[in-house]
């Protein structure tokens, strides 16, 4: 007989109930006295069950070693929602701006089939998970984003985009952490009014790394890590060369907003933000554990380097 496989394609050795392995990682924890760890995960990496299967796995090591709240967008198949409806997708530094048509189908595709989707597989190889948007427990509490003036020179009114405030209530997410559970938080805000906002994965993960005083905060995508102007992977960064790389044109597009969400969480007290290859189980396991694999960036703020700032 075959070994059993769970949906998402992780093998399974044994059944063990999710209560129980949610007690031996909180011991664990509890005895390596760790400081938490942020991961966010881009949409791309939850539409494709082999690499939702890698990113479950790579989660499931990460949780056995500290405790992990999870941020994830949805980017690509919210676009193939809106072509579906035939609603126009606008974007601006990777940054979508967003009318109530399009907010309709972030909230649906986001907090319904890919939250659900991921918190299946997270559940299936033993990690608590816990799915949420930034509506519970006011984690995500947001305003209204100002216009965005950009990298162009243009200023451009985003629409429903909300960008976390410094009131956003996190009690909930350091419960469900103290008791063993990962948060796995869909990127949708909420006003002090009650309206919805479209919040960008990656920011709202910087500003949740921030307010969580997470140790590091763990970006996953489909690329590995900051690529320089040749298109080489630049291992360490420093908080001002992330800002030459946007200012010279060699960050453009979805890139602008991690390194935007590396500033914010530096800022925030984070030790060092790590831009991964969500793709490669080990790199993500090396992430947690280690300074940085080889083949990711590792972001730091300027002090930590020694010697002259890296790009390559």
């Amino acid at each position: 007989m075959t070994s059993p496989r769970s949906t998402f394609g992780v093998r399974r050795a044994s059944f063990i109930p999710n209560h129980e392995r949610r007690t031996a990682n909180h011991e664990r924890r509890t005895t390596n006295d760790e400081r938490l760890l942020v991961l966010k995960v881009g949409g791309e990496l939850l539409e494709n069950p082999e690499h939702l299967a890698t990113v479950a796995a790579g989660a499931a090591a990460m949780a056995a070693t500290a405790p992990i709240v999870i941020v994830h967008g949805g980017g690509k198949e919210i676009d193939a929602a809106l072509r579906a409806a035939g609603i126009e997708k606008r974007q601006v530094d990777g940054l979508r701006i967003t009318d109530d048509e399009t907010l309709d189908v972030v909230v649906s595709v986001l907090a319904g089939r890919v939250n659900t989707r991921f918190v299946a597989a997270l559940n299936s190889v033993g990690v608590a998970a816990v799915g949420l948007t930034g509506a519970d427990g006011l984690c995500g509490l947001s305003e209204a984003a100002p216009p965005h003036r950009a990298t162009d020179g243009r200023v451009v009114d985003l629409g429903r985009v909300g960008i976390p405030t410094a009131a956003a209530d996190v009690r909930l997410l350091r419960v469900l952490c103290a008791e063993g559970f990962v948060p796995a938080i869909a990127c949708v805000g909420i006003g002090l009014d009650g309206r919805l906002f479209n919040v960008n994965a990656d920011t709202f993960a910087g500003h949740l790394a921030a307010r969580l005083g997470a140790r590091r905060l763990v970006i996953a995508g489909t690329t590995p890590g900051v690529q320089d102007a040749n298109g080489a992977t630049l291992q360490v960064v420093d908080a001002v060369a992330v800002a030459d790389l946007v200012a010279d044109g060699t960050a453009t597009a979805g890139m602008i907003a991690k390194l935007r969400a590396c500033e914010q969480a530096l800022s925030g007290g984070v030790n060092d933000v790590v831009i991964v290859d969500g793709r490669d189980r080990a790199a993500l396991e090396a992430a947690a554990t280690s300074e940085a694999p080889r083949s990711a960036t590792r972001i730091v703020g300027s002090a930590a380097l020694s010697g002259p700032r890296s790009r390559g």
